[in-house]
């Protein structure tokens, strides 16, 4: 069983706001892959919310168009995916009959340990639909998809909470996140998160 995550956050802030959870690509190894907002929860002034999840990768697609901050992504196939499995690490995407669809089938080249890959088949359109992967049954980084694309994405979790407005899935631009704060997991799996009355975090 994989091991639970927790963040407490508590909204002491004199505004009603949304609180959301997102990773940054860093390092993820596909130049153009989007931050989304993984989890969120809204939280009226002096409340509590309280986010859990595991560290259990998933594939996801839908059909969003070109991707741009502001857009959400709502997945239409999520399926259990594992970079240390090499049975399960690789997933092909197609348009068969005119409908998306992941295939199974193997990735370009040798897959490595460590990385999840999306083969995208010749019959995908460009600029209709966008892959990627998630985390505990929600999307965290999402590309547009193209026809003959191999994306390898390589996770290195780092997980931060910002205060705004904000719907889960939402295309991030995480360069204009101002009030964020990082949450590390070191010796714990537990942390909490206050969001003071000055809009600032402390962590503990």
């Amino acid at each position: 069983m994989s091991t639970q995550y927790s963040l407490t956050v508590t909204n002491n802030s004199t505004q009603f706001q949304d609180i959301v959870v997102y990773q940054k690509p860093v390092d993820l190894g596909v130049p153009n892959a989007l931050s989304l907002a993984w989890l969120t929860a809204p939280a009226h002034p002096g409340t509590t919310v309280t986010f859990t999840w595991s560290e259990d990768y998933n594939f996801v697609w839908a059909q969003t168009g070109t991707l741009q901050p502001g857009v959400t992504f709502q997945a239409q196939q999520t399926l259990p995916a594992d970079p240390e499995n090499p049975e399960n690490n690789q997933i092909q995407f197609g348009y068969p009959q005119s409908a998306f669809t992941f295939v199974e089938g193997p990735a370009a080249g040798t897959p490595r340990l460590g990385s999840l890959y999306i083969r995208t088949l010749p019959d995908v359109p460009a600029d209709t639909a966008s892959v990627g992967i998630g985390m505990s049954n929600a999307g965290t980084f999402v590309v547009n998809a193209g026809p003959n694309l191999n994306y390898v994405f390589t996770p290195h979790p780092s997980y931060w909470v910002a205060a705004g407005t904000f719907t889960a899935g939402q295309v991030l631009d995480v360069e204009e996140i101002t009030n964020e704060q990082e949450v590390v997991y070191a010796s714990t799996f537990a942390r909490s998160a206050v969001l003071g009355s000055n809009n600032l975090w402390s962590v503990s």
